[in-house]
């Protein structure tokens, strides 16, 4: 995956010489390789599930999640056959469950368009629900072990770290065409998993030894606290109407709620608030509704 269609981008002057920089993280790579569950596979879709999972989530907490759910959905074609709530059960504990209905819509598509196959291109990727450039390029390479322009937190920690080492507010823009050169260089290119897998774990290593260097990315925020958050009512109403095969009245889900909120020490969700939650719910495709009824 090249970024741009005409020449590619250059190294430029002043840093590091290119030969130096790509031996130097594939050695540091290889010292503080990593062994995960989803490393070494050459299965697409096992791939994308890791990858989309690995979104916001910490890796220590996605190992059990991707085993669990290939366990019961080891296919594209089985995910597209399922029904969204058993889907959604089987995600509950990884956050931001707008990532496992855009797996499933993704998986209905290639079931649908595609025989039951991702495509191999990060264009064709990109254009599936909820796969962005990062999680594209990171199927290209891990999957296909094709070389691809992957810039995610880990990649852009290492990134900044050695080649901004002074420097505040790098926007990604300045950062993607050394990813792409880095990338293509012929020692990276013989072997896209080690490449990044190597970047992925000194990432990880910087980011636990010295000052986060990603707080130095013009694209870095906080993430806002979860406790009493919209993200947090939006989690307990989907667990309550899930838990309810047969359906349940929004005023039930409202009253429950209310109670958990009282019992957090937390003030109680008007009527305007919970009615915009479930209709952003059911606009996603979490649950229906029939009348005042919430059906998973």
């Amino acid at each position: 995956m090249r970024l741009c269609s005409t020449a590619a981008p250059s190294w430029p002057e002043g840093l590091p010489p290119l030969d130096e920089f790509v031996s130097a993280m594939l050695r540091r790579g290889d010292e503080l390789y990593r062994e995960l569950p989803w490393r070494q596979v050459d299965d697409p879709y096992a791939v994308l599930v890791s990858e989309i999972m690995l979104q916001q989530t910490q890796v220590a907490r996605v190992g059990r999640f991707w085993e669990r759910f290939l366990a019961a959905f080891p296919t594209l074609d089985a995910l597209a056959a399922a029904a969204v709530p058993d889907v959604l059960e089987l995600w509950q504990g990884l956050g931001y469950n707008r990532r496992a209905l855009a797996l499933k819509r993704t998986a209905d598509t290639c079931a649908a368009e595609r025989a039951g196959r991702l495509p191999e291109t990060a264009e064709e990727l990109q254009a599936l629900p909820g796969i962005g450039p990062a999680t594209a390029a990171g199927v290209v390479a891990f999957a296909y072990q094709r070389p691809s322009v992957y810039l995610e937190t880990n990649v852009r920690t290492v990134f900044l770290h050695e080649l901004f080492p002074e420097q505040e507010a790098v926007p990604d823009k300045a950062l993607l065409p050394l990813v792409e050169v880095a990338a293509f260089h012929p020692l990276a290119a013989a072997d896209p998993r080690r490449w990044y897998y190597g970047l992925l774990d000194y990432g990880a290593h910087l980011k636990a030894t010295v000052p986060n260097p990603s707080r130095r990315s013009a694209s870095h925020s906080r993430q806002s606290a979860f406790e009493g958050s919209r993200r947090q009512k939006r989690a307990w109403v989907t667990r309550r109407v899930l838990a309810a095969p047969e359906g349940v009245p929004a005023t039930t889900v409202l009253r429950d709620l209310n109670r958990a909120e009282q019992e957090a020490a937390r003030d109680a969700v008007d009527g305007e608030l919970f009615a915009s939650i479930v209709d952003d719910l059911v606009s996603e495709g979490f649950f229906k509704r029939d009348g005042d009824i919430l059906v998973p």
